[in-house]
């Protein structure tokens, strides 16, 4: 019962930890304040995890353990760019729709902590974008893709994708939207962007 228990506290701490760094970031959020929201007291939060920097990190890989593994498959599979394009973009969308946070967790962890890629790298959880890449290159000199390099389609993919979650106070007021008429338009997102890609890279 207590392994169960000591698992089940972990995964409060965890789901509290994301709530509070999602509104407050890394700087605003308060070691009690997650303590209160996960139904514990300070001491047995610090138990768990000695230090907020301890909880960041594991709240971030939790989430992108999740996410890598699906758009590293999406990018290794045998599909075709364009497929492997749609493919992209709505797993990512849906994903980042459910975690808001994650997109400004990797820029903030990216200020703070140089070492933040190499920590990932070690863990495997970063994306693999040799195959795509080589895949882009056969498909150009099969005449199916106008001339592209397989890095800068890549950039532009993730630019597309993560730019509006990072930017979204700017992008609602922008477009003088709430947050519900965000989350539609980055719904819609999932056909705009992999459309305007593909369209851009396609032989006609």
């Amino acid at each position: 019962m207590a392994k169960t228990k000591d698992k089940n506290t972990e995964e409060q701490i965890l789901t509290a930890a994301k709530d509070v760094f999602q509104t407050k970031g890394m700087d605003g959020a308060r070691m009690q304040e997650i303590a209160d929201k996960a139904g514990i007291n300070k001491a047995m939060l610090h138990y768990y995890y000695r230090s907020k920097q301890l909880l960041f990190e594991a709240v971030f890989k939790n989430a992108f353990s999740l996410l890598a593994p699906q758009l590293n498959k999406i990018l290794n599979d045998n599909s075709s760019i364009e497929d492997k394009v749609k493919n992209f973009s709505s797993n990512y969308i849906s994903f980042i729709i459910k975690h808001p946070y994650l997109p400004n967790f990797i820029i903030q962890e990216l200020n703070r902590n140089p070492d933040f890629i190499k920590n990932i790298q070690e863990n495997n959880s970063i994306l693999n974008i040799d195959k795509f890449k080589a895949q882009v290159a056969l498909e150009v000199e099969q005449g199916i893709l106008k001339p592209t390099k397989g890095d800068q389609l890549f950039i532009n993919i993730l630019a597309l994708n993560i730019f509006p979650f990072v930017a979204k106070p700017l992008v609602k007021a922008f477009v003088k939207t709430d947050d519900q008429g965000f989350k539609k338009l980055m719904e819609q997102r999932k056909t705009e962007v992999s459309e305007f890609i593909i369209h851009s890279i396609k032989q006609h």
